[in-house]
């Protein structure tokens, strides 16, 4: 094979500076805490969109700017992670969006993966949620810091204090006032600075559709604002900064702090004072570890970590995306690139930056960004790419799936479609595709996490692949854990055991309840050496 061409001759102070610019993070929250139409806000403010669409509804907008798939615009949901890259101040902002909905938490895993810090986003009302915790925990494996955003202010909700503490026990992490609202949960009057005598007062405009109206006043003389309610904001961020402590950023990117601020998306409020403090307080990209342990500098040359792939995002040109995180160096369209795990040339022609639904031709990119390559076909989630000298990143970890059902094709003459449509959900990760030792003669098994996820795949079956399909009962099994090749024999004949088989050969052994599970792994400790008890 001829020799691959290397990253062309750029200074690397001039990559420190680029990647130094970059602001790259992932939103996440339990579903309906606003996590969309914050998104929308940010890109508002960022001149990204005229308008926002929060103001027709959920039911009715055309979906948020964030969601792409024809079904989260049908439903109001988000169901996949979306790239977002727009510029605010000196910076270059990525915001992945994630899927809100627990059932597609592998997704939202792969992209905490891609960032260098998360917003974690709380509804006023109901707090630190089921799977907001969940998803802090998976920033807590990471290494993650976290900005605690508590969204809804408009609406009825908890105390602030109330909201400190249930931060503080469900994330081990001391939560410190950047901001204090005025004015109670469902009476928001504007945003203080804690030891400050003026505060900002903004005003929703147009329900939210164009940035809000703000004006800095002070806060005792402000005729405006009910007896009482400026003291009580100044007593409230006081009494939070003698229990807490002030904002530090140290502790903040080393997971001991997590500053909190407030807001209210649906109508613009506190997403400007947001964005400021991701601007000046947020981390910037630093290399990055490999599977040697050796850290890839972000001066180094260009090297790119492919942690999420779809298809479908432009029904026109049934085209697949692999979204590839700059790691280092710089990229510039098509120049030549190499498949660390294959050795083979990567092209790089088509690569785009992803704006929502849209797309803009990927000129040149640094680390933290995040580059869409079109049709690059033979990657796949957890891949390196890379020019000059060869590096590796840590493959993605797979989620053990909780649900299983037998998938049939209804029409024969459509296998070529409904084969194919499987290999491409498998590819992407939205689903895990298994078959038994014979083939599945039944038909193929699909593996999720969740029940949405067989909603989702059978859907896309039909609408990208032409393929009608039906889904058998679930089948009787609720845990599953990968099986070295050794140990196939030693559980093929165990009662209660089924094995089967991912594309690519690997065994999976399916159990119907924790006991069994641990009932094995007690009877075959070498097989799951890493595996701690369930319950």
């Amino acid at each position: 094979m001829a020799a691959l061409s290397v990253d062309p001759v750029v200074d690397p102070s001039l990559v420190r500076a680029e990647a130094a610019r970059r602001r790259s993070f992932a939103v996440i929250s339990h579903p309906d805490a606003g996590k969309s139409t914050l998104t929308e806000a940010m890109a508002l403010h960022a001149h990204v969109v005229s308008e926002a669409g929060v103001t027709h509804g959920k039911a009715s907008r055309a979906a948020s700017l964030s969601d792409w798939g024809e079904l989260e615009r049908e439903r109001g949901i988000s169901i996949s992670s979306t790239a977002l890259r727009f510029g605010y101040g000196e910076a270059v902002f990525n915001l992945l969006d994630t899927p809100g909905h627990a059932d597609f938490s592998e997704d939202t895993y792969r992209v905490l993966t891609a960032v260098d810090f998360a917003v974690m986003l709380l509804d006023a009302a109901k707090g630190m949620e089921a799977q907001t915790r969940k998803l802090f925990d998976a920033c807590q494996r990471l290494g993650l810091p976290v900005v605690t955003v508590v969204n809804k202010w408009d609406r009825p909700g908890h105390e602030p204090l109330e909201l400190f503490d249930a931060v503080q026990e469900a994330t081990g992490r001391v939560p410190v006032a950047v901001n204090w609202p005025v004015g109670h949960a469902g009476d928001f009057q504007g945003l203080l600075t804690p030891g400050e005598s003026t505060y900002l007062r903004g005003q929703a405009v147009d329900s939210g559709a164009h940035r809000a109206r703000e004006e800095r006043v002070e806060g005792a003389s402000d005729p405006r604002l009910e007896a009482g309610v400026w003291q009580a904001a100044v007593e409230g961020a006081t009494i939070a900064a003698e229990l807490n402590g002030r904002f530090d950023r140290q502790a903040f990117l080393a997971g001991t702090q997590s500053p909190v601020l407030f807001t209210a998306a649906a109508g613009n409020l506190g997403v400007r004072p947001l964005l400021e403090f991701l601007l000046h307080q947020a981390p910037s990209p630093a290399g990055r570890a490999a599977v040697d342990g050796a850290v890839r500098a972000v001066d180094a040359p260009f090297s790119g970590y492919v942690f999420k792939v779809q298809a479908g995002m432009n029904p026109a040109h049934r085209d697949q995306v692999a979204f590839v995180r700059v790691n280092s160096g710089v990229f510039d369209r098509g120049m030549d690139l190499q498949h660390a795990q294959s050795g083979r040339p990567v092209l790089s022609k088509y690569a785009h930056h992803l704006v929502g639904r849209g797309r803009q031709a990927a000129a040149t990119s640094w680390p933290g960004d995040v580059v869409g390559f079109v049709n690059a076909t033979g990657l796949g989630v957890g891949d390196t790419i890379h020019a000059g000298p060869p590096v590796v990143f840590p493959g993605m970890p797979r989620f053990n799936p909780e649900r299983f059902r037998v998938v049939r094709n209804r029409d024969a003459a459509r296998h070529k479609g409904f084969a194919k449509g499987l290999a491409q959900l498998e590819r992407e990760g939205a689903i895990q595709v298994l078959r038994d030792a014979e083939g599945s003669p039944g038909g193929p098994v699909l593996a999720a996490v969740g029940d949405l996820q067989f909603e989702v795949a059978t859907e896309r079956l039909r609408r990208e692949f032409g393929a009608e399909v039906a889904l058998d009962a679930p089948l009787p099994y609720d845990r599953a854990r990968p099986v070295p090749a050794p140990g196939v024999p030693e559980l093929a004949g165990v009662t209660g055991v089924q094995l089967l088989y991912r594309p690519d050969g690997e065994a999976v052994a399916l159990f119907p309840d924790r006991w069994k599970l641990n009932r094995t792994r007690e009877l075959f400790p070498h097989l799951f050496p890493d595996e701690p008890p369930t319950g």
